[in-house]
């Protein structure tokens, strides 16, 4: 075997379609564009949703509501939800994921203060509330908060 001899498999190369190029090519006379009408034109484009001069649906439903681009989601944990962890663990955005605590897309994590703890917890999260921040510090943990 040489560099010479090498070709492609049987059925990965294939020949591109050639249009117009006369009927005993199959792809003659209207060229595959059917006959006549605003499609068969060329320079032929229409922008998504034209629906030919009658109202588009999209403008025909009702609007409800708005949705900010800019949005930043925020996962909500309490401090009643971290007593499955062991005593001093470490707990990040990985382990909070790995436990079903959060889930999907989220941009930021809060950890909020409802409910008590009584063994120390180190936290690396990115906001945590006043109320959170000194029930942990009381019961000895640590927080960093990671911007």
């Amino acid at each position: 075997m040489n560099l010479g001899t090498l070709k492609p498999p049987e059925g990965s190369r294939k020949k591109r379609k050639r249009v117009g190029r006369g009927d005993g090519s199959g792809h003659g006379g209207t060229s595959g564009k059917g006959a006549k009408g605003q499609n068969a034109r060329s320079g032929h484009s229409v922008r998504p949703n034209f629906e030919g001069g009658q109202m588009p649906l999209t403008r025909r439903m009702p609007k409800r509501g708005f949705k900010n681009p800019d949005r930043r989601v925020i996962a909500i944990v309490n401090i009643k939800q971290l007593k499955g962890f062991a005593q001093g663990a470490l707990i990040d955005r990985d382990t909070l994921t790995a436990a079903g605590l959060v889930s999907g897309r989220v941009d930021e994590i809060k950890v909020l203060g409802s409910g008590e703890i009584n063994f120390p917890l180190s936290l690396r999260v990115d906001k945590v509330s006043r109320a959170a921040k000194e029930k942990i510090e009381a019961a000895g943990g640590t927080i960093v908060e990671v911007i």
